[in-house]
């Protein structure tokens, strides 16, 4: 298996602040990932609903649809993507609620990108480990997860 920094993985970063989510989407991008962004939940949603992404950067505080209503929309879908929440919220009761909804790593605002970023990488590491999409090669599939192997649509 490739060591994650040369995967090319798909991200968004979802944030409502448009400096923070610049920071952060022109970070990743210099590590070479594909990133795409969203300032609000409804953006949110719709970008998850047509592509899939190997991680998912969120804001808890948005105004409209906030990141736990994104999280929870995801994680109703079956999707196993990898989230890094993002907060100014930074209680024991807020991390246990946000991890709890469904995030897999939580991170305080005001945040090192260098941390920001060995979490994302960390993640990603344990996706790939997980098999968390499935394999494919032709039309001949397998999902891992569910155990089960496919030739076209059998």
């Amino acid at each position: 298996m490739p060591p994650v920094s040369n995967l090319k993985a798909r991200v968004l970063v979802v944030e409502d602040e448009a400096k923070m989510r610049d920071s952060v989407v022109e970070g990743l991008a210099l590590e070479g990932w594909a990133v795409e962004s969203a300032g609000d939940g409804q953006k949110a949603i719709e970008l998850l609903d047509q592509h899939a992404f190997d991680l998912l950067v969120l804001d808890w505080n948005m105004p409209g649809l906030d990141g736990l209503d994104v999280l929870r929309h995801l994680r109703s879908r079956g999707t196993l993507t990898p989230v890094l929440m993002l907060t100014i919220r930074d209680t024991v009761s807020d991390r246990v609620a946000g991890l709890e909804s469904g995030a897999d790593d939580y991170l305080t605002k005001p945040f090192a990108f260098a941390e920001l970023l060995a979490r994302s990488r960390a993640l990603l590491r344990r996706s790939v480990l997980v098999g968390n999409q499935p394999l494919q090669y032709e039309d001949l599939r397998l999902d891992v997860r569910a155990r089960a192997a496919y030739r076209g649509e059998e």
